[in-house]
Order: structure tokens, then sequence, then C-alpha cells
């Protein structure tokens, strides 16, 4: 069956463009008009009644609620949800929770003292009228922020949403942790140590277990002595670089959970008189910006924060416009993987010895 989807991509044309044709909106132009038309004619594309029948009572509007937009994982999550429901002709409201800038880090393991501010910000969205709703959370874990009575169509990102109404978009992060693991082994590195979050964190969990699945694979252990839980940034990489390298003159490769972490590891480093993809390898995990500028070069594993936005919203439209978004779900979540950023920072031990 003919999509408006089809017709717009025939056409060359955004969704919202189609959609105003077949609604008799003067919004374009004589020539673009024609050649839609004309497509819809051949393809014998006809709309959605019901759709169309309940978008006549809609607002146009999408809520986003963010748990805390100075997270570096918000913005692109947020720039990909706009730019998608913008093609089909909606537009946003964002609301910004602010815990981390309220509430530091204490409020992880206290989510009854964000239950307020969440109602409060589900009702503030609930008197827009608004159509539909994506959550923008800010690391990954088991959470019930969208109430079964909201009453419209939700999506939930960057964490696992218990309402099974509500589909989740995460990281695909066990698979991307295998990936990064496996290229140190194939770089012929055996003598290996993993900086890692807090062992309560499901992302550190996630990205433990696929290092691990890789490590197996090549009969490697990484034992408990050069396995390190720490805090998500550089000072704590670089503690634990202290610590590893001070009693252990073997490793010759670090897996670090986080680019903020590897740049600890770096500084360590360098202040000791060793060189980054020479006499230590490093890689991380993030794709921040920041991971480009070290020296030399961060390899890492870019977040798919763009892709998470707009397979969320294309979710959403789904449900809003009876569109076939092509996305498949397992067990209610869409695990997208990171994107591997190769570098300079990983020696290559199997060409030493070549």
């Amino acid at each position: 069956m003919v999509t408006i989807k089809d017709i717009a991509k025939e056409c060359n044309v955004s969704i919202a463009t189609v959609s105003n044709v077949v609604n008799g909106k003067n919004k374009v132009g004589a020539q673009t008009q024609k050649r839609i038309l004309e497509a819809i004619e051949k393809y014998g594309y006809k709309p959605n009644l019901v759709a169309k029948g309940l978008r006549s009572k809609r607002s146009g509007v999408i809520g986003i609620i963010v748990e805390d937009m100075a997270q570096f994982t918000t913005p692109d999550i947020v720039e990909g949800i706009m730019h998608r429901i913008e093609d089909y002709g909606y537009k946003s409201v964002l609301v910004n929770l602010r815990f981390y800038s309220r509430w530091s880090d204490t409020w992880f393991n206290d989510e009854s003292m964000l239950e307020s501010t969440i109602k409060q910000s589900l009702s503030e969205i609930s008197s827009m009228q608004a159509d539909g709703l994506i959550y923008v959370a800010v690391h990954g874990r088991n959470v019930t922020k969208i109430p079964e009575d909201i009453g419209i169509p939700a999506v939930m990102t960057y964490a696992y949403e218990q309402n099974p109404q509500v589909p989740s978009v995460v990281i695909d992060d066990e698979l991307s942790a295998y990936t990064a693991m496996k290229y140190l082994l194939e770089k012929g590195h055996r003598e290996i140590a993993i900086i890692g979050g807090r062992t309560d964190n499901l992302h550190t969990q996630l990205r433990l277990k696929g290092a691990v699945r890789a490590l197996d694979e090549y009969g490697v252990t990484v034992p408990d002595d050069r396995l390190f839980y720490v805090k998500w940034n550089r000072d704590d990489g670089y503690k634990a670089a202290e610590e590893l390298f001070g009693r252990d003159k073997k490793v010759t490769a670090v897996f670090c959970m986080t680019d903020r972490m590897a740049g600890g590891v770096y500084q360590y480093l360098y202040d000791n008189g060793r060189v980054v993809g020479g006499d230590c390898s490093v890689i991380g995990y993030d794709g921040q910006s920041i991971s480009d500028y070290f020296i030399p070069g961060l390899t890492t594993m870019a977040l798919p924060l763009d892709r998470i936005g707009d397979c969320a919203a294309r979710l959403l439209m789904e449900k809003l416009e009876g569109i076939q978004s092509g996305i498949e779900l397992k067990d209610n979540i869409l695990a997208i993987p990171c994107e591997f950023v190769e570098r300079e920072s990983v020696r290559d031990l199997n060409a030493d010895k070549g």
C-alpha cells in the first residue's frame, strides 16, 4: 500500500508538504502541487481517513520532557526528535526538568524525590493538549515515568520504560562494548585493564557484559585488580590509571567506559613520560567532540544520539499518523549500536610482531 511517505519521496518533498496538498491548504507552490497530485493519481494513494479524522482534533504539538538539557547526550537526541517531527508538520514544546542543575547527582537513587516534578511536567504537557510525548532520560536505567493513563502516545529515550504501552529507544551498550574490546584483542592486546562507572549503573553493567563476551571468545581474563569502578570523569580516570600503573607494568591497553575517563588516563601517561598509542593503548566510549582533539586522537564508540531521537520520533509518528516506520522492536525496545571511530590511540601489536 502506497503511503504519504512514498509520495513525499517520489516528489522529493517533505511529508508535511504532501499533507498540505491532501488537506487543501494553500501553502504549496503551483508546480509542486501539480507534481504531488500527479504522483497521488499515478500511485493511487488514498489518505488514511481514520488518522485524518483524528488529526482534525489535534493540536499539532509534540511534548518533549528532558531530564536535563545541560547533559551532553540530551541536545543531539532532542535535535533528532525535532528534525523528524517537523517533517511531519508538527511543532514541539520542550520541558527541561534540570535534575542535575537542581540536585547534582543526589537524585540518582531517589526516584520518589522527583515524582512531583515529573507529575507537574506531565500536567503541563497535558494542558497544552499535546498529541504525543517523548521523554529524554540522561542515563540508562529501568524507569516508570510515563503513566498508563496519560492518554496520548509516548516514547522513552535513553532509559528503559517499564510501562508496556511505551517503547524505549536506547544505546546497545552490550554490543558496542563488545565491538570496542574485540578491536583491542584483534590488535594483539591481552594484558588489558577496564575502567568503568559505578557497579549499580546499567551502562556499566551492559558495557562490562559486552567486553567480557569478547574477552571470553579470545580466552582472555581481566583480573579484579585491573577492573576499576569510578565516577564518569577525568579525575577518576586519572586516579584509576595512577593506581593501575603504580603496581602493574604489564598492561598494554585500557578500555575506558567514557571519553572523559580516557582523558584522565591520557594525562597520567603524559605526566609519567609514557606515550598513548605507543607505550600504552587507550580506547574510549561516547564519541564526544573532545575525543578528536586528544593527542593522539582517541579511538572510541560514538553514541548514536541523533538516531535515538530520530527513531523515537518515527515510532511516535507511526502511532499518530498510521505510517509504518519499518522499526522492529524486541521486547518493546530498540537498541541502537554505537559507531566505531578509529583514530591513533591503539597500537597494533600484531604488526610489531610481524
